[in-house]
């Protein structure tokens, strides 16, 4: 569920406070993808075929970071200004874990070499499909640039404040968030309730971030009926789960 809240001062196109953000981001992305370019540019058949033989190696190993469970003990930390996708408001954050970031790096690891070993697999067989590997690695390029572009973007990969939760680029605002509860999988989460009930209900959470499920649903518990507290602008302290801070 996502979609812009009540119109306000922050809201404004052109007054939303995110024009730096924006533009950090974007230049960020700009940087990686044209580093990336240059590296992928500069290889030749040979060192895509050395990249083709490593694709069950990469699999496996992004197999095998899937199952690592790290003990999570992060805490919601207070920001006077978080960039979110309407706007620059105060608000707790959570930042993504080793685990998250360990995830992350596997997946686009896993992308980048399967692409790069099927374009080596298919100039191989047919010679022709070689004319076409600069527009391919550029592409590649263009999209380590937007992860990258992705990252910076937004302030912590989950944030609570007055006008609703973020989860990522996911936005829904509390007026639709009835409430959460622990998704019970493998990876740990927490699922949103929404108003309207929908189903499948949207997981946020998990081991890709740094603050156990429960202290995630005592802040969500607490905030969604009283959103304000958080867009007064002052400090707030994330309240801690009633069975204490136990995380598996």
């Amino acid at each position: 569920m996502s979609g812009p809240g009540p119109m306000t001062a922050a809201a404004v196109p052109g007054r939303d406070g995110l024009w730096s953000r924006r533009l950090l981001a974007l230049l960020a992305g700009a940087a990686a993808a044209a580093v990336s370019g240059r590296v992928l540019l500069a290889l030749d058949p040979s060192d895509l075929n050395a990249i083709r033989g490593t694709v069950w190696l990469v699999g496996l190993v992004h197999l095998a970071q899937r199952y690592w469970r790290p003990r999570r003990t992060g805490r919601l930390i207070w920001r006077a200004r978080v960039a979110g996708p309407h706007g620059a408001e105060p608000g707790l954050t959570a930042r993504r874990s080793a685990a998250g970031w360990l995830g992350l790096t596997a997946d686009v690891a896993l992308g980048l070499v399967v692409v790069l070993g099927g374009l080596s697999f298919l100039t191989e067989r047919w010679p022709q499909v070689e004319t076409w590997r600069p527009l391919v690695l550029g592409a590649v390029a263009l999209g380590l640039g937007w992860v990258v572009h992705g990252e910076v973007r937004f302030t912590g990969r989950l944030a609570l404040t007055g006008s609703g939760l973020r989860y990522d680029g996911d936005w829904y605002p509390w007026s639709g968030i009835r409430g959460a509860q622990r998704s019970g999988e493998r990876g740990g989460g927490v699922h949103l309730r929404l108003e309207p009930e929908r189903l499948p209900r949207p997981l946020i959470g998990g081991r890709d971030l740094a603050v156990p499920d429960e202290r995630l649903i005592a802040a969500i518990e607490r905030f969604r009926t009283t959103p304000e507290t958080l867009a007064v602008g002052l400090p707030v302290a994330p309240p801690e789960p009633a069975s204490g801070v136990a995380e598996r």
